[in-house]
């Protein structure tokens, strides 16, 4: 029998649980040479902000032990560009679930890039990014207090015409409690978590190793804190979690499905692979096979405490 990998978040049907990554699958075309984007679960673009964005100057990457730094800053090319000049593309491509990440500095700025956006033909959800920690000002700062991240998810749900995923920051005292307020401002989902504030300094230079100074850190290091924070969140929420953080192989996939998650997303695995999501999904056909799993949805929340 081949295992039933489906999943279902804020009533969007995904074939299996891995999604990319915003931020690392640039906006899906990109792969298309070198991914079959029809196999994944789906993918979130990159950040999309109501006008465009150039980002941050460089450099504004840095390999570190078991993970990255990164301060790209959110260069995009605005919601209305990628309306005009992505979607339609993206469109052609059967059976594939287009995500877009949502930006801004302001409530405003979050209103008005959705409102462009619900013009799009072929985007299945918002994920609203109220935790990026490396840009100078907004959202870490949505992300990092309850009342603020109150105000721009009811904004961003209130003018939404799709089920809003709300990307929560890792960078807070109490991830239940952000998960919370989330849910009971209107988010359809959560996703979680964002990078790590960080930093590295050149020794010989005494110079910053990113021209932003802080940066997000990423990958495989984060891995256990993210699966601790996933649990923390779903079992403080009643709608569904999508987990991230350190994901490169189906079984750190199950891991979080175990730990609450109903789907992944796969980021930082992409610079060392960009064949790593799917290859990701094939793993996980072969682990469910391998530990009669028929229904991968019935891991969701399956860990055992005895």
């Amino acid at each position: 029998m081949t295992p039933d990998l489906s999943v279902s978040v804020a009533g969007v049907p995904l074939k299996n649980p891995v999604i990319a990554a915003s931020g690392t699958f640039g906006y899906g075309v990109e792969f298309e040479d070198v991914v079959h984007l029809s196999k994944l679960g789906g993918f979130v673009v990159k950040g999309l902000s109501k006008d465009p964005m150039i980002g941050n100057p460089p450099p504004r990457l840095w390999e570190t032990p078991a993970g990255m730094l990164n301060a790209i800053g959110l260069q995009n090319i605005g919601a209305r560009a990628f309306l005009e000049e992505k979607l339609p593309h993206l469109r052609g491509i059967k059976n594939i679930v287009v995500m877009a990440n949502v930006f801004g500095y302001t409530r405003e700025d979050y209103e008005h890039t959705i409102e462009i956006l619900n013009d799009g033909e072929g985007i299945a959800a918002y994920e609203l990014n109220v935790s990026c920690p490396n840009t100078a000002h907004g959202g870490l700062q949505f992300g990092s207090d309850p009342r603020s991240l109150d105000e721009v998810v009811t904004t961003a749900k209130r003018v939404a015409q799709r089920p809003l995923i709300v990307k929560l920051s890792p960078n807070v005292t109490s991830i239940a409690q952000m998960a919370y307020v989330a849910q009971e401002a209107g988010a359809d989902a959560l996703s979680l978590i964002n990078t790590f504030v960080a930093m590295a300094i050149d020794p010989e230079t005494r110079k910053p190793r990113i021209a932003n100074v802080t940066a997000g850190l990423s990958g495989p290091a984060i891995k256990p804190i993210a699966v601790r924070m996933v649990y923390d969140a779903a079992h403080a929420v009643k709608i569904p979690v999508i987990g991230m953080g350190g994901i490169s192989t189906a079984a750190d996939v199950v891991e979080f499905l175990l730990a609450g998650a109903s789907a992944v997303e796969i980021g930082t695995a992409s610079y060392w692979d960009p064949c790593a999501t799917e290859k990701i999904v094939e793993e996980l056909q072969e682990w469910c096979s391998d530990h009669e799993v028929a229904k991968l949805a019935d891991l969701i929340g399956g860990m055992q405490l005895e």
